[in-house]
């Protein structure tokens, strides 16, 4: 995995293990990495520690219990070594043979405890990572339910997985990745329920991954594991909420996690899991279907209304007699399509800037846009009202859709097919209906259809896609992953 690195084995003196921190760690010129030399039975131990990333009293508990030897039988320094193992007042104390091994340990927040004339050190786990307490994340919010998320510290965040998934087969394997910033991630799944090939693979591109860090996180992991190539549509699902990536380990899924990442990433998915929200699954089967109905109409909406809208436009005479009062009842100043255009990208303007913009003033923001520019602009005549209407019921679909990028994608293909329709009118809305299909079609993630159960058709997985299904009659974990074990609820012994 990425560059390899000669393996440097620890020096039995401190003189040189002090040389080597200073030469390839910078322990004096760098001000957070923190150094302390104790003298126990005259011989000499080196504690190096990161200031900021270790619990303070940790480290003092374990220099007072270190300085206590001192007052212990002469006769046992013989065993000093052993002596120090046992007086480190920690759960998890191991050794290390290699000073890149250490070394990575130490900037990783771990304590780094050489002994004269020793060529291991003892590695004690006492990180305590800066970061925020869980919290409901901004975009998965639900009426009823839990109000914890994920972190940006992996440790909570596997701690937050197993509070959900108290099974001994839940397993979680961590790799570091990158030359340079050395990313913990780990992959979760359980094993008697994931596809062990699943797993294989998933295990095979992580530990290819070459690079020298992975600032991004989870995104940068994302597109080493998937090939993207040009297509806009999400390939992996991403979910900041514990209980919505415990159900998916019980169906058989696999979940990535990234440190510095609040964001677990789902493998494998298809376009029908960007589709479905916690909520629906909070409330009762037929609330739950009919909120993921109107969901649906949203998303098909934001992809498909302006571009039909403008067929309509184009040529009045496919309307029925008692719609002909849709469309320009005047002449404009400006291309209906050109109208279009120029609406749908000022909305994904406002979109970007209220990310950039601090919540007090993004209201003050949405506030001008609507009220000023829209209402000016239909009254100096660049568009019409209709164009705004139509505009901001496709914009409300796209900020319906649950995934933010599969928003995005739909975005994207809505531009293309409104360019294609104003160029070849009912064919091109047929031609681009046509192209969007066969795109989801073609796609796969991870050796996965992409629309399943659409295509390949499977008709009890298809029904449940269209109608919230009710826990007990949803028996069977979904074929696509592949699962060990098809059945999610045990047979009785009666």
């Amino acid at each position: 995995m990425g560059q390899q690195v000669q393996e440097t084995p620890i020096p039995s003196k401190l003189k040189d293990v002090e040389a080597y921190m200073k030469e390839h760690v910078g322990v004096g010129e760098s001000f957070d990495l923190g150094f302390r030399q104790l003298t126990i039975f005259k011989r000499k131990i080196d504690i190096f520690y990161l200031t900021g990333m270790c619990d303070t009293q940790y480290i003092i508990e374990i220099l007072e219990m270190l300085v206590s030897i001192n007052d212990v039988e002469r006769h046992s320094q013989s065993k000093l070594f052993e002596i120090v193992e046992n007086r480190l007042v920690h759960q998890q104390v191991s050794k290390g043979k290699t000073m890149n091994e250490v070394v990575t340990q130490l900037l990783s927040g771990l304590i780094v405890v050489f002994m004269e004339d020793e060529s291991e050190a003892f590695i004690v786990d006492v990180r305590s990572y800066p970061g925020r307490t869980p919290q409901e994340p901004d975009t998965e919010k639900v009426v009823r339910g839990s109000r914890d998320g994920y972190t940006e510290n992996i440790i909570e965040n596997t701690s937050l997985t197993r509070r959900r998934v108290r099974d001994e087969r839940l397993r979680h394997e961590i790799f570091q990745v990158g030359t340079r910033s050395k990313t913990d991630i780990c992959i979760s799944y359980i094993k008697d329920v994931a596809d062990p090939g699943l797993v294989k693979l998933i295990k095979k591109e992580l530990k290819n991954i070459n690079i020298d860090g992975l600032s991004m996180a989870d995104k940068s992991v994302e597109e080493f594991l998937v090939s993207q190539g040009k297509n806009p549509f999400p390939l992996v699902r991403y979910t900041e909420r514990p209980d919505v990536a415990s159900a998916h380990l019980f169906e058989g899924h696999v979940l990535i996690m990234v440190d510095t990442s609040p964001s677990m990433i789902i493998t494998p998915t298809t376009y029908f899991h960007h589709v479905q929200h916690a909520e629906e699954y909070r409330q009762s089967p037929i609330v739950g279907s009919f909120v993921r109905w109107v969901r649906y109409l949203g998303i098909f909406l934001s992809v498909f209304l302006l571009p039909f809208w403008l067929v309509m436009v184009m040529d009045p005479t496919l309307l029925p007699q008692q719609l002909q009062f849709i469309g320009p009842q005047d002449d404009s100043n400006i291309p209906v399509f050109l109208q279009l255009l120029i609406a749908d990208i000022g909305i994904e303007f406002l979109r970007i800037a209220a990310i950039h913009t601090p919540t007090p003033l993004s209201t003050a923001m949405g506030l001008i846009a609507a009220v000023l520019i829209g209402q000016i602009a239909i009254d100096v005549g660049l568009f019409i009202p209709e164009v705004i209407l139509y505009v901001s019921v496709a914009a409300i679909g796209s900020f319906s859709t649950p995934s933010y990028e599969l928003s995005v994608a739909n975005k994207i293909s809505r531009v293309v097919l409104l360019i294609i329709t104003a160029i070849f009118g009912v064919k091109g809305l047929v031609i681009g209906f046509t192209l969007y299909i066969l795109l989801l079609t073609s796609t796969r993630s991870l050796n996965t259809p992409y629309f399943w159960p659409l295509i390949p058709f499977n008709p009890q997985a298809m029904a449940q896609i269209l109608l919230r299904v009710a826990v007990p009659l949803a028996k069977n974990r979904p074929s696509i992953v592949h699962p060990q074990n098809n059945h999610n609820q045990p047979k009785s012994n009666d």
